[in-house]
């Protein structure tokens, strides 16, 4: 139990102490990697920018690694939580480990892909170590859900840090990384090792940080301009001009909903920024009227 001010922070022993007692095996299905190195944690509360205003919502606290570094700066923690289990377990751990934060935590048992609202202040912050099968679907409901989320920091797969943070061009740049694009200015901020989880992934992580901004200004909305981004990259190597034609009617209306646009037909979605996707769905959306 923590005998300072701040709380204590899990290591590997008190990672399979709290596994073992709750008799939890790690599942694959639900992205179960548990962080079990109390300076990655910090390192990622510092990456973050959480000062001691901010309201952080995390999603996958698991066994609350992050959770009580987080206590240490920030003014309160919104912990989303799938599991049942890990989910009656957190605030047992953060009375146990945090006795003077533990009433700065909320958990909710919720599915984050499907939470429509959160209890408590709203989140400035959003900071979690993500499931790598959810991630950017995450990451997209949330930025879409709440509002008021200022910036914040995930951990993510190495190849999906990647995708997001692309600038339009690289290799890796696609759908993710145009989407988050209409939220926020996203960059990557450093790797995290394998050996910092039990158990191990086979995947390398990553960690991506981002700031909000003013959407686009445009008279179209948000599912508009998804819907000509998600048909762009339908399949990476075809033009413009052939992917577009479903939304368009045909590729003949396609081209010249394009050219309106500006856009070069025969360009590939993977050049365009989103103000270009925004105008290509605002010369949809005019041909249409």
């Amino acid at each position: 139990m923590s005998t300072s001010a701040g709380p204590k922070l899990l290591g590997p022993a008190e990672v399979r102490s709290l596994a073992a007692r709750l008799d939890l095996r790690p599942t694959k299905q639900r992205g179960q990697n548990f962080v079990i190195d109390a300076n990655t944690v910090r390192r990622i509360v510092r990456e973050s920018g959480v000062t001691a205003a901010d309201v952080v919502v995390e999603v996958g606290p698991g066994l609350g690694s992050l959770t009580l570094a987080l206590l240490e700066t920030a003014a309160s923690v919104t912990a989303v939580e799938v599991d049942p289990v890990l989910a009656e377990a957190l605030p047992g751990t953060i009375a146990e480990y945090a006795p003077q934060q533990a009433d700065r935590v909320r958990v909710v048992l919720a599915d984050a892909l499907r939470i429509t609202e959160l209890p408590g202040p709203p989140p400035t912050a959003l900071v979690a170590n993500l499931p790598y099968n959810v991630s950017v679907p995450v990451l997209l409901h949330l930025l879409a859900l709440l509002p008021s989320l200022e910036h914040g920091l995930v951990m993510v797969q190495s190849e999906v840090a990647d995708r997001l943070a692309a600038p339009p061009g690289s290799r890796t740049y696609g759908v993710p990384s145009v989407k988050a694009a209409w939220y926020a200015d996203v960059r990557r901020a450093g790797a995290i090792g394998r050996n910092v989880f039990w158990p191990a992934p086979n995947v390398d992580s990553g960690l991506v940080a981002w700031t909000r901004r003013e959407p686009p200004t445009t008279a179209v909305s948000r599912e508009q301009v998804f819907a000509v981004v998600d048909a762009a990259f339908a399949q990476r190597r075809k033009m413009l001009r052939g992917l577009l034609r479903g939304l368009a009617g045909s590729a003949e209306a396609a081209e010249a909903v394009l050219v309106a646009a500006g856009i070069d037909p025969l360009a590939r979605g993977e050049s365009l920024g989103i103000s270009d996707f925004v105008r290509i769905a605002e010369e949809l959306a005019g041909s249409e009227a």
